[in-house]
C-alpha cells in the first residue's frame, strides 16, 4: 500500500485507496436497497393480488384515505430528495455549513411527513378503520357506491395499508436518526472533496425511501376511485 493511500484522511486501513474504499461502500449500499426492494416487493406483490381479487372493496378504502394530504406528503417528499441531494453534493464540495443546512432541511421535511401520517393514522382510528374486531365500515362516498362492499375484505385493504405506509414511516423514522448523528462530523469537516462516500451512500438511502412512497401514493390513494 502506498504512501499517498496512507496519507488520505478517509481511508480505512483494509483498502488500498479512498477510489476502492468510495466503490465498496458503494455496492454495499445498493446490496442492501436490493434486499429493500424484495422486502417491499413482497407487500406490493400482496397488494396486488388482493387488488384483482377484491377490486370493488379496495376501491372503498381508498375512497376514505385523503388525497390531498397524500398529495401534499408527496410534495414534501420530493423536496426532501431535492434537499438531500444538495446535501450530498455540499460534501462534494466540502461545504460543511452547507452540509449541515441541507440535512436539517430533510430532517424538517421527513418530519412534516411523519406529522401529516400521523393525522392520517388518527383519523382512521378515530373512525374505527384499524382491521380488528373494533373495525366498523360504512359507505363513505354517501352515494351507495360502496354499501355492498365486505366489511372483512376492506380490512385487507386496511391491513395493507398500514403495513406498506409503516414499514416506510420506520424507515424514515431510522433515516431522520442516522441524519441527527451526521450533524456533528458534518460541522467538523469529516466530509470533503475526499471524503464523502457515506454522504453519497446515505443519499442513496433516503432516494429509495422517496421512490417507495412515490409507488405508495397511486397504488393506496388513487387507483380505483373513479
Amino acid at each position: 500500500m502506498s504512501e499517498a493511500a496512507h496519507a488520505h484522511p478517509g481511508l480505512h486501513h483494509q483498502f488500498d485507496s479512498y477510489e476502492q474504499q468510495r466503490q465498496s461502500a458503494s455496492l454495499g449500499m445498493w446490496a442492501f436497497l436490493v434486499n429493500e426492494v424484495m422486502f417491499f416487493g413482497g407487500m406490493f406483490l400482496a397488494y396486488a393480488y388482493y387488488r384483482h381479487r377484491y377490486g370493488h372493496e379496495f376501491a372503498a378504502g381508498s375512497h376514505s384515505l385523503d388525497i390531498s394530504l397524500g398529495a401534499f406528503n408527496t410534495a414534501v417528499l420530493i423536496g426532501s430528495s431535492l434537499t438531500m441531494a444538495l446535501a450530498v453534493r455540499a460534501a462534494q464540495m466540502g461545504r460543511n455549513k452547507a452540509i449541515v443546512a441541507f440535512l436539517i432541511a430533510t430532517m424538517v421535511l421527513g418530519s412534516v411527513f411523519l406529522g401529516v401520517k400521523v393525522i392520517e393514522y388518527s383519523d382512521k382510528f378515530e373512525h374505527h378503520h384499524v382491521p380488528g374486531p373494533s373495525f366498523v365500515w360504512h359507505d363513505e362516498a354517501g352515494s351507495g357506491k360502496y354499501a355492498g362492499a365486505d366489511p372483512f375484505k376492506i380490512q385487507i385493504y386496511f391491513s395493507l395499508y398500514f403495513a406498506m405506509t409503516g414499514f416506510h414511516a420506520l424507515h424514515m423514522i431510522v433515516g431522520i436518526g442516522i441524519m441527527l448523528l451526521m450533524l456533528r462530523p458534518a460541522w467538523k469537516g469529516k466530509w470533503n472533496l475526499d471524503n464523502h462516500n457515506f454522504v453519497e451512500g446515505f443519499g442513496l438511502y433516503w432516494h429509495f425511501v422517496d421512490i417507495v412512497w412515490i409507488f405508495l401514493f397511486p397504488l393506496l390513494y388513487l387507483i380505483g376511485r373513479s
